[in-house]
């Protein structure tokens, strides 16, 4: 179910906060997540996931205290990020490191989430994204990362119409 709603759509970030139901008036932990969704309602769903995995906190005897949808800063700027990522494959769980280039977090996820489906055949729900940094050039690890630092670097453009002026646009002269 879940992959299907990923396959078309970019992810959203959401900040969710949460915390379990106290049965007397004691102070209880509060739980802070950043979980990468297409909705609201898988990032619900995935925080009270990750939230019982590690904390043993159901959604029954909890409650979310405040989901928000966090925005791009600045969307016309490409940056490198960082990505840790944990992954269970047929063989055992894998922690891996990765870099991409985008404008925003979320479309580095998003590159993310294919590359490990096209790479290592892992499917959405297997993959947990543990931490995402935005980092300067010179600290990006990978060659396909560094090979797009270099600013003398041009692009062909292949559809491009020539523009000749010379030529005319009607003939006078049969061929």
């Amino acid at each position: 179910w879940y992959q299907r709603r990923v396959r078309g759509a970019e992810l959203k970030e959401y900040e969710l906060v949460g915390k379990p139901l106290s049965k007397t008036n004691e102070t209880t932990p509060i739980y802070k997540m950043t979980i990468f969704a297409p909705d609201e309602v898988v990032a619900k769903s995935r925080f009270w996931y990750f939230l019982r995995q590690m904390k043993k906190v159901r959604k029954v005897n909890g409650e979310i205290l405040r989901l928000s949808l966090r925005s791009n800063t600045s969307p016309t700027k490409i940056k490198n990020f960082g990505i840790w990522v944990r992954y269970d494959s047929r063989s055992g769980s894998h922690n891996m490191y990765r870099e991409y280039r985008d404008v925003s977090r979320t479309g580095a996820v998003t590159q993310c989430y294919r590359d490990m489906a096209a790479r290592h055949r892992a499917r959405a729900h297997s993959i947990q994204i543990m931490k995402i940094e935005s980092i300067k050039a010179g600290d990006t690890r990978r060659p396909l990362t560094k090979q797009k630092h270099d600013n003398k670097k041009e692009y062909p453009l292949p559809h491009r119409e020539q523009n000749n002026n010379k030529k005319t646009q009607i003939i006078t002269k049969k061929p």
